[in-house]
């Protein structure tokens, strides 16, 4: 790659974002332990930083993994930072440098809806939602690959180095006879000077970089903020704290009254409903200067702490007040006299004005994340903005010995013997598959960070989640 005259993927997304600039970078352990490992990072880079003064949505191929060829969890990464991008309104930039579909896997990459068609689908509908898509081909651009420069609004490409071709020399050649140079059949010089797929011919990577920067630089500003930034003012407190603060395991309780004021500006929490439903804890604050309404458990939920978020969460919503969900749930209260007042209603009334809120949601999953629980604070499936995960948290539907009780009891008359080994690999299952490293391999979030940059990656998070309009409120049928 290097001896080709190529920059590595990193040190390209480092050459295009401002000296200095901050990169959020989404899901770099996606498909950790995937593939026999086969695929690290997925084959790509992806986040957000600034690019002349714009935050933009970068897509970097990783040709140094497998010809940065889309395995089926690349396309998922891909599609994450698409719409992550039309979300927030976000520039994307593509920097391409790949084979195309992993062929041996092509089952899994090419014919379903939220598969590799549906990249350029969503270019296209980007564009003309007025989202810019800009293009830089610094390697292979192949097969449908090749729509990606096509379909942007400006495309750059490297002489000598990227080609785009939609069948490239071995096809050809078996397909009508006619020996051609990967140069010769899709070129720079080709596409910028006779095809006209491409806009602007650079020399070399650095090159392709700066013409990017130009581009980027024509677009404008970004839109202003929906809601007032206040001065930062810095938390009271050093954020390695949170370290001793928040346990290793789940199980052990610990009050998020002091993660909140930890993580906050200035320490200042204006708590919402106190001494009501305390087991969930709700307040205005702000962090790096940005207003937020905090939702964050503190126990498993009553009838009353659901009816308690589900109210404000509606104030959060007109107020144009975005929300942040802290995670540690084992789900709702069980039992017949909770069931009798009726905690599967009220539970819904919370589920449903997180379904329906309109402002942006942010979620950190800071400990356990289990059940109906999950859906109440804002899961992956109820579209927060981003989903982060803290290395100490665990997510699945029931926590393993309560899944391997449910299922012995469901097999049927068992001696002490036999239950234990049953049970033992089920609690090992779930175990397993609730880490958080399981769960960000997979893109079931959009990353694994440390407790101590929360604050940061909350704060660059913010400053995103406002580029784009907030929509109207609309809510519907709360039983009552």
């Amino acid at each position: 790659h290097v001896s080709r005259g190529k920059l590595l993927p990193r040190d390209r997304v480092d050459g295009l974002l401002d000296p200095g600039s901050p990169f959020l970078e989404l899901a770099p352990l996606a498909a950790d332990g995937m593939y026999d490992d086969e695929c690290p990072g997925a084959g790509m880079i992806a986040g957000i930083g600034q690019v002349s003064g714009r935050e933009c949505m970068i897509v970097a191929n990783d040709a140094t993994v497998k010809g940065g060829t889309y395995y089926p969890i690349t396309v998922k990464k891909h599609l994450r930072a698409q719409e992550i991008a039309g979300q927030n309104r976000l520039p994307c930039i593509y920097l391409v440098d790949s084979g195309g579909a992993f062929l041996p896997r092509q089952d899994d990459v090419f014919p379903d809806r939220e598969h590799f068609g549906r990249i350029f689908f969503n270019q296209a509908n980007m564009s003309a939602e007025g989202i810019p898509q800009i293009a830089a081909v610094l390697g292979s651009c192949t097969a449908g690959g090749a729509y990606v420069p096509a379909m942007s609004d400006e495309a750059v490409i490297v002489r000598n180095q990227g080609t785009i071709f939609l069948g490239g020399p071995p096809l050809v050649k078996a397909a009508t006879g006619e020996v051609v140079t990967a140069e010769e059949l899709g070129g720079g010089d080709l596409h910028s000077k006779t095809s006209g797929v491409t806009d602007h011919l650079a020399h070399d990577d650095r090159d392709a970089l700066r013409i990017v920067r130009r581009i980027v630089a024509t677009l404008g500003p970004r839109t202003e903020l929906p809601w007032e930034v206040a001065p930062t003012v810095d938390a009271i407190a050093d954020q390695t704290e949170l370290y001793d603060v928040v346990p290793v395991d789940p199980r052990v309780p610990y009050d998020v009254h002091e993660v909140i004021t930890r993580m906050v500006d200035g320490g200042e929490f204006a708590e919402f409903k106190a001494d009501y439903g305390s087991t969930l804890v709700t307040g205005f604050a702000r962090i790096h200067g940005h207003p937020v309404g905090i939702v964050a458990n503190n126990g498993v939920l009553f009838s009353e702490s659901a009816l308690k978020g589900a109210h404000f969460i509606e104030l959060c919503d007109k107020r144009q007040t975005p929300l942040l969900f802290l995670q540690n749930i084992s789900g709702f209260m069980v039992g017949r006299d909770y069931e009798a007042g009726g905690i599967a209603k009220h539970g819904a009334k919370m589920v449903t004005a997180v379904a329906c809120a309109r402002v942006p949601k942010l979620t950190v999953v800071i400990g356990g994340s289990y059940g109906a629980g999950n859906y109440s604070m804002c899961g992956r499936a109820y579209s927060p903005r981003f989903l982060w995960m803290w290395p100490n948290a665990r997510i699945s539907v029931m926590g393993g010995e309560q899944a391997a009780s449910v299922l012995a009891t469901v097999r049927g008359e068992l001696t002490a013997e036999e239950e234990e080994q049953f049970k033992a690999p089920i609690r090992q299952q779930y175990e397993d598959q609730g880490n958080p490293y399981y769960s960000t391999a997979r893109l079931w979030d959009d990353g694994v960070i440390d407790p101590a940059d929360t604050r940061t990656v909350l704060g660059l998070a913010l400053s995103i989640v406002g580029q784009a309009p907030l929509e109207s409120v609309s809510y519907g049928v709360f039983r009552m």
